[in-house]
């Protein structure tokens, strides 16, 4: 061995001496020194190792698969899909007649949510990209009753819309987006992706209810108000409002119905929905969006709350998947996409997630807006919305913080609870978070299963000690 190698070896043994390390992150080598004679004692701080919160790498499939069984597990645990009689408790399996004493078996959450919605387009998503069908199938089973249900019992809802009695009221009889949209966007993805269940009753009733029912402005955007049916005009909480919220539970379903029914007018509502949500919404010095926005107003104090922000990317990057690329609006929402992205990324903390107010470092970190950010991220990377080289690691170390929320039991930690709209930033720091808030299940199945996609495509891996893009696989 010649003198300059085994002085850098010794250099290297030295400062390891010196400077003990607790995770395996490597760092390229240096270029071989040009001096001649001793080295000095900085020569090789830059290979020091470092005590990262979260794993500092990009997660092979096995790893992130990991993560989502104790999810599935979990979930499939505390969501039976199961009928049972109100009063007695006993389990009903007869599907013969509209029982109105039959009820949904309680567990953990709800099946006819806008969470769980989004939970069941994820299992979609985990199911694709593991290949591993229990995910499939929940969604598929859970369908399936959805859809018997349906049959049964929305003769006598339509025709009583006040008085009849169903285990699915909520979907048969929409009263907002939360009721219908999320749940119908997982409908069209499974039929689209092959379900066999006969999803056209209940895309019937959500889709109509998506398109033509829901409360717009006189510009046709997608609101919050309108008639009480009493007289008055309903406050939610103020009259004529926009919940950012709303770019995702209604903007998916909108351009889907454009794929479902091949009538372009869905495709431009989307597109118009997004553009006018945006206009009203997006601080473009920030790169972020307001939570709400009430129509009239003469100011609007701007509350950037994270899990809104999440649906409104994760509207754009679901519109961006069936909307034709040859659409005049297309391009128009997918810079759209990329100004929030770009803002998104200036306030990821440190350690991998997103602040509850993401402007706001005092605020707590959050798990379901963090979950969200990482699977629109990555997905855009995917479909080339985004670079790969800025972008890639940015996910990955978001996914890494997200997963390390999954708790041994399969719970998702750190998920702040439903949320209402408010201009002051009490309402949002004091939000309480619970691992029985169901807005964050879908999401991390969702994220996973898209850095899997992302980490397949593309190499990420330590070059002069930062985790960078090295090529396509």
């Amino acid at each position: 061995m010649n003198a300059s190698k085994l002085r850098r070896r010794l250099t290297a043994a030295l400062v390891a001496g010196l400077f003990p390390v607790a995770l395996n992150v490597s760092a390229q080598e240096a270029p071989v020194a040009q001096e001649k004679g001793p080295a000095a004692a900085d020569a090789m701080l830059h290979a020091l190792q470092v005590q990262y919160l979260h794993p500092y790498r990009a997660m092979d499939t096995a790893s992130v698969k990991s993560v989502l069984d104790r999810v599935f597990t979990y979930l499939d645990r505390v969501t039976p899909a199961e009928l049972i009689n109100k009063t007695t408790g006993a389990a009903v399996t007869d599907l013969s007649r509209a029982d109105p004493d039959t009820v949904l078996k309680p567990g953990d959450f709800r099946l006819t949510s806008y969470e769980w919605g989004v939970t069941y387009a994820g299992m979609l998503a985990a199911g694709a990209a593991t290949g591993d069908a229990r995910y499939t199938n929940y969604t598929v089973k859970r369908h399936q009753l959805l859809a018997d249900l349906t049959r049964l019992y929305a003769p006598a809802v339509k025709a009583d819309p006040a008085n009849a009695q169903a285990p699915i009221k909520s979907f048969l009889n929409p009263h907002a987006l939360d009721d219908a949209g999320a749940l119908c966007m997982s409908f069209m993805k499974a039929k689209n992706m092959g379900s066999k269940v006969d999803y056209g009753q209940l895309i019937d009733i959500c889709g109509s209810f998506v398109t033509e029912k829901e409360y717009r402005l006189k510009d046709g955007t997608l609101a919050r108000g309108g008639p009480d049916g009493k007289g008055g005009i309903k406050m939610r909480p103020l009259p004529n409002t926009l919940w950012l919220d709303d770019m995702f539970m209604g903007v998916p379903t909108i351009a889907l119905m454009g794929k479902y029914t091949g009538k372009a007018k869905h495709y431009d509502d989307a597109v118009k929905q997004v553009l006018q949500f945006s206009k009203r919404m997006f601080n473009p010095a920030l790169g972020i969006y307001m939570h709400g926005y009430v129509e009239g107003a003469s100011s609007h104090p701007e509350m950037h709350w994270a899990r809104a922000n999440g649906w409104a990317i994760m509207a754009m990057v679901e519109v961006l998947d069936v909307l034709p690329k040859t659409h005049k609006g297309y391009k128009a929402v997918a810079a759209q996409l990329r100004a929030h992205a770009d803002g998104l990324a200036s306030f990821q903390h440190k350690d991998g997630l997103w602040h509850q107010l993401i402007d706001r470092n005092d605020s707590y970190l959050e798990t379901s807006a963090s979950a969200i950010y990482t699977y629109a991220i990555a997905r855009a990377v995917n479909r080339g919305h985004l670079d790969k080289d800025m972008f890639g690691p940015m996910a990955n170390l978001a996914w890494n913080a997200v997963s390390g929320k999954v708790n041994a039991k399969g719970e998702v930690e750190g998920i702040c609870v439903g949320t209402g709209m408010a201009f002051d930033p009490a309402f949002y720091y004091y939000r309480p978070t619970s691992v029985r808030a169901a807005h964050g299940y879908g999401p991390v199945l969702l994220a996973g299963a898209e850095i899997i996609e992302m980490n397949k495509k593309f190499k990420f891996g330590i070059n002069d000690s930062g985790l960078m893009y090295q090529g396509e696989r």
